[in-house]
Protein backbone atom coordinates (compact mmCIF):
# COMPACT_ATOMS: atom_id res chain seq x y z
CA UNK A 1 0.00 0.00 0.00
CA UNK A 2 2.69 2.36 0.67
CA UNK A 3 4.31 1.71 -2.70
CA UNK A 4 0.47 2.64 -4.11
CA UNK A 5 0.07 5.88 -2.05
CA UNK A 6 3.42 6.94 -3.07
CA UNK A 7 2.68 6.96 -6.62
CA UNK A 8 -0.54 8.21 -6.27
CA UNK A 9 1.00 11.12 -4.67
CA UNK A 10 3.64 11.84 -6.89
CA UNK A 11 3.53 14.44 -9.81
CA UNK A 12 1.25 13.53 -12.85
CA UNK A 13 3.70 14.38 -15.00
CA UNK A 14 6.71 12.34 -13.66
CA UNK A 15 4.15 9.41 -13.80
CA UNK A 16 3.42 9.59 -17.33
CA UNK A 17 7.38 10.21 -18.29
CA UNK A 18 7.83 6.97 -16.03
CA UNK A 19 4.95 5.24 -17.64
CA UNK A 20 6.42 6.03 -21.23
CA UNK A 21 9.52 4.49 -19.91
CA UNK A 22 8.12 1.44 -18.96
CA UNK A 23 6.75 0.90 -21.84
CA UNK A 24 10.04 1.85 -24.00
CA UNK A 25 11.84 -0.53 -21.72
CA UNK A 26 9.94 -3.13 -22.36
CA UNK A 27 10.05 -2.78 -25.72
CA UNK A 28 13.67 -2.65 -25.36
CA UNK A 29 14.29 -5.46 -23.23
CA UNK A 30 12.70 -7.46 -25.60
CA UNK A 31 15.47 -7.53 -27.51
CA UNK A 32 17.75 -9.45 -24.79
CA UNK A 33 16.32 -12.43 -25.04
CA UNK A 34 15.38 -12.21 -28.90
CA UNK A 35 18.87 -11.37 -29.95
CA UNK A 36 20.87 -14.20 -28.97
CA UNK A 37 18.07 -16.55 -30.04
CA UNK A 38 17.73 -14.87 -33.76
CA UNK A 39 21.84 -14.27 -33.96
CA UNK A 40 21.77 -18.40 -33.50
CA UNK A 41 19.04 -19.41 -35.52
CA UNK A 42 19.53 -19.92 -39.52
CA UNK A 43 17.63 -16.46 -40.49
CA UNK A 44 21.38 -14.50 -39.92
CA UNK A 45 24.26 -15.43 -41.40
CA UNK A 46 27.24 -16.07 -39.19
CA UNK A 47 29.53 -18.67 -40.54
CA UNK A 48 31.91 -16.37 -42.60
CA UNK A 49 32.61 -14.92 -39.06
CA UNK A 50 32.80 -18.03 -36.98
CA UNK A 51 36.48 -19.35 -36.76
CA UNK A 52 37.85 -16.05 -38.00
CA UNK A 53 40.68 -14.74 -35.88
CA UNK A 54 40.43 -10.88 -34.51
CA UNK A 55 43.89 -9.09 -33.45
CA UNK A 56 46.98 -9.73 -33.22
CA UNK A 57 49.48 -12.82 -32.08
CA UNK A 58 48.79 -13.48 -28.44
CA UNK A 59 45.89 -10.83 -27.99
CA UNK A 60 43.78 -12.29 -31.26
CA UNK A 61 40.57 -13.78 -30.18
CA UNK A 62 39.03 -16.68 -32.13
CA UNK A 63 34.86 -15.77 -33.10
CA UNK A 64 32.08 -17.75 -32.29
CA UNK A 65 28.46 -18.10 -31.79
CA UNK A 66 28.42 -16.58 -28.05
CA UNK A 67 31.61 -14.21 -28.54
CA UNK A 68 29.68 -13.04 -31.26
CA UNK A 69 25.87 -12.83 -29.05
CA UNK A 70 27.96 -10.99 -26.80
CA UNK A 71 29.40 -8.66 -29.11
CA UNK A 72 25.76 -7.75 -30.36
CA UNK A 73 24.32 -7.53 -26.45
CA UNK A 74 27.32 -5.73 -25.17
CA UNK A 75 28.03 -3.09 -28.15
CA UNK A 76 24.32 -0.85 -26.82
CA UNK A 77 25.68 -1.18 -23.44
CA UNK A 78 29.20 0.45 -24.46
CA UNK A 79 27.75 2.86 -26.96
CA UNK A 80 24.49 3.79 -24.44
CA UNK A 81 26.59 4.50 -21.50
CA UNK A 82 29.68 6.24 -23.11
CA UNK A 83 27.47 8.51 -25.25
CA UNK A 84 25.28 9.86 -22.33
CA UNK A 85 27.69 12.37 -21.17
CA UNK A 86 27.94 13.86 -24.39
CA UNK A 87 23.71 13.93 -24.90
CA UNK A 88 23.49 14.84 -20.91
CA UNK A 89 25.69 18.16 -22.03
CA UNK A 90 24.10 18.78 -25.31
CA UNK A 91 20.51 19.03 -23.81
CA UNK A 92 21.75 21.44 -21.18
CA UNK A 93 23.46 23.75 -23.41
CA UNK A 94 20.39 23.88 -25.88
CA UNK A 95 18.55 23.81 -22.85
CA UNK A 96 15.66 21.22 -23.93
CA UNK A 97 15.06 17.17 -23.08
CA UNK A 98 11.81 16.24 -24.76
CA UNK A 99 13.46 16.47 -28.34
CA UNK A 100 16.27 14.50 -26.77
CA UNK A 101 13.89 11.68 -25.45
CA UNK A 102 11.35 11.89 -28.76
CA UNK A 103 14.30 11.18 -31.06
CA UNK A 104 15.87 8.35 -29.23
CA UNK A 105 12.18 6.84 -28.95
CA UNK A 106 12.29 7.26 -32.65
CA UNK A 107 15.88 5.64 -33.15
CA UNK A 108 14.92 2.32 -30.87
CA UNK A 109 11.53 1.79 -32.09
CA UNK A 110 12.57 2.19 -35.68
CA UNK A 111 15.58 -0.12 -35.22
CA UNK A 112 13.69 -2.91 -33.50
CA UNK A 113 11.49 -2.44 -36.40
CA UNK A 114 14.54 -2.80 -39.20
CA UNK A 115 15.38 -6.20 -37.16
CA UNK A 116 12.45 -7.97 -39.19
CA UNK A 117 14.16 -7.21 -42.70
CA UNK A 118 18.49 -7.94 -41.06
CA UNK A 119 19.84 -11.29 -42.40
CA UNK A 120 23.57 -9.97 -42.25
CA UNK A 121 25.56 -9.73 -38.53
CA UNK A 122 26.80 -6.38 -39.95
CA UNK A 123 23.05 -5.20 -40.06
CA UNK A 124 22.40 -6.54 -36.55
CA UNK A 125 25.48 -4.69 -35.30
CA UNK A 126 24.35 -1.40 -37.06
CA UNK A 127 20.75 -1.53 -35.88
CA UNK A 128 21.89 -2.03 -32.38
CA UNK A 129 24.95 0.61 -32.36
CA UNK A 130 21.49 3.33 -33.26
CA UNK A 131 19.59 1.82 -30.23
CA UNK A 132 22.68 2.35 -27.94
CA UNK A 133 22.78 6.30 -29.46
CA UNK A 134 19.36 6.68 -28.88
CA UNK A 135 18.93 5.06 -25.31
CA UNK A 136 21.68 7.69 -24.87
CA UNK A 137 19.65 10.56 -26.33
CA UNK A 138 16.56 9.42 -23.80
CA UNK A 139 18.47 8.25 -20.19
CA UNK A 140 20.10 11.75 -19.59
CA UNK A 141 16.94 13.80 -20.65
CA UNK A 142 14.39 11.53 -18.77
CA UNK A 143 16.45 11.72 -15.61
CA UNK A 144 16.78 15.29 -15.69
CA UNK A 145 13.34 16.16 -16.42
CA UNK A 146 12.20 14.08 -13.56
CA UNK A 147 15.02 16.26 -11.28
CA UNK A 148 13.10 19.18 -12.75
CA UNK A 149 9.76 18.33 -11.91
CA UNK A 150 11.16 18.35 -7.89
CA UNK A 151 9.08 21.40 -6.87
CA UNK A 152 12.04 21.06 -3.81
CA UNK A 153 14.42 18.75 -2.47
CA UNK A 154 11.98 17.51 -0.51
CA UNK A 155 10.16 15.24 -3.37
CA UNK A 156 12.82 14.25 -5.95
CA UNK A 157 13.78 11.19 -3.53
CA UNK A 158 10.05 9.91 -4.12
CA UNK A 159 10.22 11.55 -7.89
CA UNK A 160 13.35 9.38 -8.82
CA UNK A 161 11.85 6.21 -7.10
CA UNK A 162 8.67 5.84 -8.77
CA UNK A 163 10.45 6.94 -12.12
CA UNK A 164 12.63 3.36 -11.36
CA UNK A 165 10.05 1.20 -10.43
CA UNK A 166 7.94 2.10 -13.52
CA UNK A 167 11.17 1.22 -16.01
CA UNK A 168 12.39 -1.83 -14.30
CA UNK A 169 8.80 -3.17 -14.54
CA UNK A 170 8.94 -3.03 -18.24
CA UNK A 171 12.69 -3.97 -18.08
CA UNK A 172 11.80 -7.09 -15.80
CA UNK A 173 8.47 -8.33 -17.67
CA UNK A 174 9.79 -7.52 -20.99
CA UNK A 175 11.89 -10.70 -21.83
CA UNK A 176 9.12 -13.09 -20.04
CA UNK A 177 6.90 -11.87 -22.52
CA UNK A 178 9.93 -11.77 -25.22
CA UNK A 179 10.41 -15.80 -24.51
CA UNK A 180 6.24 -16.38 -24.94
CA UNK A 181 5.99 -14.46 -28.18
CA UNK A 182 8.65 -16.38 -29.88
CA UNK A 183 7.80 -19.46 -28.49
CA UNK A 184 4.31 -18.92 -29.67
CA UNK A 185 4.97 -18.23 -33.41
CA UNK A 186 4.30 -18.13 -36.35
CA UNK A 187 1.05 -15.80 -35.95
CA UNK A 188 -1.22 -15.93 -38.94
CA UNK A 189 -2.63 -12.47 -39.73
CA UNK A 190 -4.21 -12.92 -42.83
CA UNK A 191 -7.47 -12.30 -41.53
CA UNK A 192 -6.45 -8.21 -41.35
CA UNK A 193 -5.15 -8.19 -44.24
CA UNK A 194 -1.54 -8.62 -42.99
CA UNK A 195 1.21 -11.66 -44.05
CA UNK A 196 2.33 -14.24 -41.63
CA UNK A 197 4.87 -13.64 -38.93
CA UNK A 198 7.15 -16.02 -37.31
CA UNK A 199 7.90 -14.95 -33.69
CA UNK A 200 11.17 -13.57 -33.99
CA UNK A 201 9.04 -10.79 -36.63
CA UNK A 202 6.45 -11.00 -34.19
CA UNK A 203 9.01 -9.83 -31.47
CA UNK A 204 10.60 -7.07 -32.90
CA UNK A 205 7.19 -5.62 -34.05
CA UNK A 206 6.32 -5.82 -30.35
CA UNK A 207 9.31 -4.02 -29.98
CA UNK A 208 8.95 -1.34 -32.16
CA UNK A 209 5.27 -0.91 -31.49
CA UNK A 210 6.29 -0.42 -27.36
CA UNK A 211 8.63 2.20 -28.48
CA UNK A 212 6.31 3.74 -30.80
CA UNK A 213 3.61 4.17 -28.15
CA UNK A 214 6.12 5.30 -25.50
CA UNK A 215 6.89 8.56 -28.39
CA UNK A 216 2.89 8.85 -28.40
CA UNK A 217 2.86 9.10 -24.58
CA UNK A 218 5.88 11.48 -24.35
CA UNK A 219 4.51 13.60 -27.69
CA UNK A 220 1.13 14.60 -26.20
CA UNK A 221 1.39 14.11 -22.20
CA UNK A 222 5.29 15.64 -21.46
CA UNK A 223 6.59 19.16 -22.02
CA UNK A 224 9.94 20.49 -20.41
CA UNK A 225 10.21 21.54 -17.47
CA UNK A 226 10.38 25.68 -16.60
CA UNK A 227 14.11 25.08 -15.69
CA UNK A 228 15.63 23.44 -18.67
CA UNK A 229 14.94 26.59 -20.56
CA UNK A 230 17.54 28.17 -18.84
CA UNK A 231 20.96 26.61 -20.75
CA UNK A 232 24.23 26.74 -19.16
CA UNK A 233 27.54 27.75 -19.93
CA UNK A 234 29.22 25.33 -17.91
CA UNK A 235 28.94 22.27 -18.70
CA UNK A 236 32.06 20.33 -17.56
CA UNK A 237 32.27 17.39 -15.48
CA UNK A 238 33.45 17.83 -12.30
CA UNK A 239 36.38 15.44 -11.10
CA UNK A 240 38.18 17.20 -8.09
CA UNK A 241 36.10 18.03 -5.33
CA UNK A 242 36.03 21.23 -3.29
CA UNK A 243 38.35 20.47 -0.13
CA UNK A 244 38.50 16.84 -0.93
CA UNK A 245 39.88 14.69 -3.64
CA UNK A 246 36.76 13.76 -5.59
CA UNK A 247 34.03 15.76 -6.60
CA UNK A 248 31.04 13.73 -4.85
CA UNK A 249 28.97 13.30 -8.07
CA UNK A 250 31.94 12.01 -9.54
CA UNK A 251 32.77 9.72 -6.68
CA UNK A 252 29.06 7.94 -6.59
CA UNK A 253 29.30 7.83 -10.66
CA UNK A 254 32.55 5.50 -9.57
CA UNK A 255 30.58 3.76 -7.12
CA UNK A 256 27.82 3.28 -9.57
CA UNK A 257 30.38 1.64 -11.81
CA UNK A 258 30.74 -0.59 -9.08
CA UNK A 259 27.06 -1.54 -8.38
CA UNK A 260 26.55 -1.98 -12.23
CA UNK A 261 29.21 -4.90 -12.45
CA UNK A 262 27.49 -6.73 -9.32
CA UNK A 263 24.07 -6.99 -10.55
CA UNK A 264 25.93 -8.16 -14.13
CA UNK A 265 28.05 -10.57 -13.21
CA UNK A 266 25.43 -13.16 -12.67
CA UNK A 267 23.63 -13.00 -16.11
CA UNK A 268 26.55 -14.87 -18.04
CA UNK A 269 26.45 -17.60 -15.91
CA UNK A 270 23.50 -19.41 -16.24
CA UNK A 271 25.06 -23.30 -16.79
CA UNK A 272 27.36 -22.99 -14.26
CA UNK A 273 25.05 -21.61 -11.22
CA UNK A 274 22.68 -24.39 -12.28
CA UNK A 275 24.68 -27.32 -12.55
CA UNK A 276 26.40 -26.11 -9.10
CA UNK A 277 23.17 -25.78 -7.48
CA UNK A 278 21.58 -28.76 -9.17
CA UNK A 279 19.07 -26.58 -10.07
CA UNK A 280 16.46 -26.54 -12.74
CA UNK A 281 16.87 -23.40 -15.13
CA UNK A 282 13.68 -21.87 -14.12
CA UNK A 283 15.60 -21.42 -10.43
CA UNK A 284 18.05 -18.96 -12.48
CA UNK A 285 15.19 -16.91 -13.55
CA UNK A 286 13.50 -16.41 -10.58
CA UNK A 287 17.17 -15.47 -9.05
CA UNK A 288 17.63 -13.38 -11.82
CA UNK A 289 14.71 -11.37 -11.42
CA UNK A 290 14.84 -11.28 -7.72
CA UNK A 291 17.14 -7.88 -7.66
CA UNK A 292 14.41 -6.37 -10.11
CA UNK A 293 11.49 -7.47 -8.21
CA UNK A 294 13.03 -6.01 -4.32
CA UNK A 295 13.56 -2.95 -6.48
CA UNK A 296 10.08 -2.61 -8.02
CA UNK A 297 8.92 -3.02 -4.26
CA UNK A 298 11.77 -0.94 -2.38
CA UNK A 299 12.16 1.95 -5.12
CA UNK A 300 8.87 4.53 -3.69
CA UNK A 301 9.50 3.32 -0.15
CA UNK A 302 13.28 3.99 0.00
CA UNK A 303 13.21 7.24 -2.67
CA UNK A 304 10.32 8.90 -0.08
CA UNK A 305 12.40 7.93 2.90
CA UNK A 306 15.70 9.27 1.67
CA UNK A 307 13.54 12.92 1.26
CA UNK A 308 12.78 12.83 4.64
CA UNK A 309 15.87 10.76 6.65
CA UNK A 310 18.37 12.46 3.66
CA UNK A 311 20.41 10.67 1.31
CA UNK A 312 23.67 9.43 3.02
CA UNK A 313 22.24 6.90 5.18
CA UNK A 314 21.07 4.82 2.01
CA UNK A 315 23.76 5.00 0.15
CA UNK A 316 26.25 3.84 3.00
CA UNK A 317 23.42 1.19 4.43
CA UNK A 318 23.22 0.11 0.58
CA UNK A 319 27.28 -0.55 -0.49
CA UNK A 320 27.55 -2.15 3.16
CA UNK A 321 24.82 -4.64 1.75
CA UNK A 322 25.88 -4.83 -2.10
CA UNK A 323 29.61 -6.44 -0.73
CA UNK A 324 28.13 -9.52 1.64
CA UNK A 325 25.20 -10.21 -0.87
CA UNK A 326 27.24 -10.35 -4.50
CA UNK A 327 30.56 -12.81 -2.60
CA UNK A 328 27.66 -14.92 -1.32
CA UNK A 329 26.76 -15.66 -4.69
CA UNK A 330 29.61 -17.57 -5.04
CA UNK A 331 29.62 -19.50 -2.05
CA UNK A 332 26.17 -20.56 -1.47
CA UNK A 333 25.15 -24.06 -3.01
CA UNK A 334 21.07 -23.74 -2.76
CA UNK A 335 18.82 -22.67 -4.83
CA UNK A 336 15.99 -21.11 -2.32
CA UNK A 337 19.59 -19.56 -0.44
CA UNK A 338 20.77 -18.34 -3.48
CA UNK A 339 17.11 -16.39 -4.41
CA UNK A 340 17.20 -14.74 -0.61
CA UNK A 341 20.91 -13.65 -1.48
CA UNK A 342 19.82 -12.26 -5.05
CA UNK A 343 16.52 -10.52 -3.57
CA UNK A 344 18.98 -9.07 -0.57
CA UNK A 345 21.51 -8.00 -3.18
CA UNK A 346 18.08 -6.46 -4.85
CA UNK A 347 17.27 -4.05 -1.45
CA UNK A 348 21.22 -2.73 -1.19
CA UNK A 349 20.80 -1.77 -5.04
CA UNK A 350 17.47 0.00 -4.29
CA UNK A 351 19.26 1.71 -1.59
CA UNK A 352 21.19 3.41 -3.70
CA UNK A 353 19.08 4.09 -7.11
CA UNK A 354 16.64 6.87 -5.95
CA UNK A 355 18.58 8.49 -3.36
CA UNK A 356 22.21 8.45 -5.58
CA UNK A 357 20.16 10.19 -8.25
CA UNK A 358 18.39 12.79 -5.63
CA UNK A 359 21.56 13.63 -4.22
CA UNK A 360 23.50 14.43 -7.62
CA UNK A 361 20.00 16.30 -8.76
CA UNK A 362 20.16 18.48 -5.47
CA UNK A 363 24.20 19.23 -6.73
CA UNK A 364 23.23 19.92 -9.47
CA UNK A 365 23.00 23.93 -10.48
CA UNK A 366 20.11 25.42 -12.98
CA UNK A 367 20.52 24.62 -16.20
CA UNK A 368 23.17 21.42 -15.69
CA UNK A 369 20.83 18.16 -14.89
CA UNK A 370 21.33 16.62 -17.76
CA UNK A 371 25.26 16.66 -17.59
CA UNK A 372 25.14 16.18 -13.43
CA UNK A 373 22.55 12.99 -13.33
CA UNK A 374 24.37 11.82 -16.21
CA UNK A 375 27.81 11.19 -14.58
CA UNK A 376 25.30 8.57 -12.75
CA UNK A 377 23.58 6.92 -15.52
CA UNK A 378 26.44 6.59 -17.32
CA UNK A 379 27.83 5.21 -14.46
CA UNK A 380 25.44 2.66 -14.10
CA UNK A 381 24.73 1.65 -17.77
CA UNK A 382 28.99 0.99 -18.40
CA UNK A 383 29.04 -1.09 -14.90
CA UNK A 384 26.37 -3.37 -16.45
CA UNK A 385 27.90 -3.70 -19.92
CA UNK A 386 31.22 -4.71 -18.23
CA UNK A 387 29.68 -7.08 -15.59
CA UNK A 388 28.95 -10.27 -17.77
CA UNK A 389 32.33 -9.83 -20.31
CA UNK A 390 33.93 -9.83 -16.71
CA UNK A 391 32.47 -12.81 -15.01
CA UNK A 392 33.02 -14.93 -18.48
CA UNK A 393 36.52 -14.29 -18.05
CA UNK A 394 36.78 -14.11 -14.27
CA UNK A 395 35.24 -17.34 -13.91
CA UNK A 396 37.99 -19.46 -15.44
CA UNK A 397 39.67 -18.93 -12.29
CA UNK A 398 37.21 -20.26 -10.14
CA UNK A 399 33.49 -19.93 -9.38
CA UNK A 400 34.06 -17.87 -6.73
CA UNK A 401 36.26 -15.61 -8.47
CA UNK A 402 33.87 -12.74 -10.31
CA UNK A 403 31.99 -12.39 -7.14
CA UNK A 404 34.98 -11.62 -4.89
CA UNK A 405 36.25 -9.45 -7.23
CA UNK A 406 32.76 -7.90 -7.34
CA UNK A 407 32.43 -7.69 -3.55
CA UNK A 408 36.08 -5.60 -3.20
CA UNK A 409 34.56 -3.33 -5.72
CA UNK A 410 31.97 -2.66 -3.18
CA UNK A 411 34.18 -2.77 -0.49
CA UNK A 412 36.59 0.64 -2.28
CA UNK A 413 32.70 1.80 -3.27
CA UNK A 414 31.59 2.07 0.26
CA UNK A 415 34.55 3.56 0.95
CA UNK A 416 34.97 6.25 -1.46
CA UNK A 417 31.03 6.89 -0.39
CA UNK A 418 32.12 7.59 3.33
CA UNK A 419 34.98 9.98 2.41
CA UNK A 420 33.39 11.79 -0.69
CA UNK A 421 30.41 12.29 -0.19
CA UNK A 422 28.08 14.20 2.25
CA UNK A 423 25.09 14.72 3.24
CA UNK A 424 22.87 16.87 1.04
CA UNK A 425 19.41 17.05 1.70
CA UNK A 426 18.74 20.49 3.47
CA UNK A 427 22.27 21.73 3.54
CA UNK A 428 21.65 24.70 1.69
CA UNK A 429 18.87 25.57 4.46
CA UNK A 430 21.21 25.14 7.11
CA UNK A 431 24.38 27.90 6.01
CA UNK A 432 21.66 31.05 6.14
CA UNK A 433 20.50 29.99 9.08
CA UNK A 434 24.19 29.47 10.62
CA UNK A 435 24.94 33.07 9.04
CA UNK A 436 22.34 34.80 11.38
CA UNK A 437 22.87 33.69 14.23
CA UNK A 438 26.33 34.88 13.75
Amino acid sequence: MGVLSGIVDTDRRVIVLALARMVGAAGNSFLIVVLPLYVASDLVDIEPLLGASVGVGAASVTLTEPLLIGLVLSLFGFLNSLSQPLTGRLSDRIGVRRPFVLIGILLLGTASGLYTVADAYWQLIALRAAQGFGAALIIPATVALVNEYAASDDDRGGNFGVYNTFRLIGFGFGPVLAGAVVERGPYDLSAVGLPILDGFDAAFAAACFGAYLSFALVFLLVRDAAESSEASDDLSIRVRGEGRLLDPVFALGLATVAMGICIALFATLQNQVNVRLDQAPVWFGLQFAAVTIANVLLQVPVGQASDRIGRRPFLLAGFVLLAPTTLLQGIVTDPVVMTLVRLGQGVAVACVFAPSLALAGDLAREGESGTTLSVLTMGFGFGVAVGPLASGWLVGFGFVVPFAVGAGLAVVALVGVVTQVEETLGAGEEAPASSAAD
